[in-house]
């Protein structure tokens, strides 16, 4: 017995000196406060995760979310409690239509009636990697005085930065937590709602799909498993540009897009207006990867790297 602990306790050691060792070899550190936790690769800043609500007028209050987010020269890509929605925030996901049976409890969106317990953040670090993992609890003061109907749990993972590109990952987990739970988009043409990104919008910004150019409509867009968008973000010149790519493992691959031009969020789609059931048992999970890149669309070779996250 004795032998059996001594082997238990060296095999404790062996794994605290190779996790110690590769934080020590990572570029990446993780800092937390008392809103959230910020994560930075050689020094310098990737993005804020902010944990804790967070609200400006008390009219709308949020969490959960990225911001800021930044480009790879530094600039900040996203936006926050803007003039023109000041529900949007950052990197968020979020849903107008939440259920449970024929009730509506809320909208996720806007967080009317909702809030989101973030009851645990782990972060970890690999040689290669940075990872957040974050278990949410969805709850809203129409249903049984904010009993939680909805576990989240969601992965963003950050990718060492190679040469002009940086890749981030997210898979995002839903389980209901009682029976009849259904989540969807705006009820209306447009069906918004999902993975949305709230980016600055220069003069510039043009928006690339496989297919070529694409233009901004006010309804949803087929346009293919990813979308670039890329403008001037910074006070030079210089074009920069994010990537958005959908997974075929998302269950509405290839999913549809709402876009604009001006003052609004970009979101591709899932699952639209109809409301998807989500199971007790088995999780609905949405898989997305950001690509923050130098230059624009055609700098890039995102046909290699769809391939590329494809087979993940």
């Amino acid at each position: 017995m004795k032998s059996n602990r001594l082997v238990f306790l060296s095999f404790l050691v062996l794994i605290s000196i190779v996790g110690f060792n590769a934080r020590r070899k990572s570029p990446f550190t993780f800092r937390e406060n008392t809103q959230g936790v910020e994560l930075l690769e050689n020094g310098r800043p990737v993005f804020f995760y902010q944990r804790e609500p967070r609200s400006l007028t008390n009219q709308y209050v949020y969490n959960n979310y990225l911001h800021p987010l930044y480009s790879l020269t530094g600039d900040t890509l996203t936006e926050e409690f803007p003039e023109d929605h000041p529900h949007h925030r950052g990197i968020f996901w979020a849903w107008h239509q939440l259920y449970i049976g024929n009730q509506s409890v809320g909208d996720g969106w806007v967080m009317e009636s909702i809030h989101q317990e973030v009851a645990d953040v782990k972060s970890g670090i690999q040689k290669n990697s940075a990872r957040l993992d974050l278990n949410v609890r969805w709850k809203s003061k129409l249903w049984q005085n904010g009993k939680p109907f909805v576990h989240e749990h969601t992965t963003i993972e950050v990718h060492l930065l190679q040469s002009d590109i940086r890749i981030i990952d997210f898979e995002i987990a839903l389980v209901a937590l009682v029976p009849g739970v259904s989540i969807g988009g705006s009820d209306d043409e447009k069906g918004y709602g999902g993975f949305c990104t709230r980016i600055r919008l220069p003069d510039d910004m043009e928006f690339t799909s496989a297919g070529g150019k694409v233009i901004p409509q006010t309804l949803q867009i087929v346009a293919g498993s990813w979308m670039d968008f890329s403008a001037s973000f910074g006070k030079s010149d210089k074009k920069s540009g994010l990537i958005i790519l959908c997974h075929p493992s998302t269950p509405n691959y290839p999913a549809p897009w709402i876009l604009r031009q001006v003052t609004s969020t970009q979101n591709i789609v899932f699952p639209g207006r109809q409301r998807v059931n989500l199971s007790m048992d088995k999780p609905v999970v949405l898989r997305y990867r950001l690509v923050l890149h130098k230059g624009s669309a055609l700098d890039v070779n995102i046909a290699q790297l769809k391939e590329q996250y494809d087979k993940i």
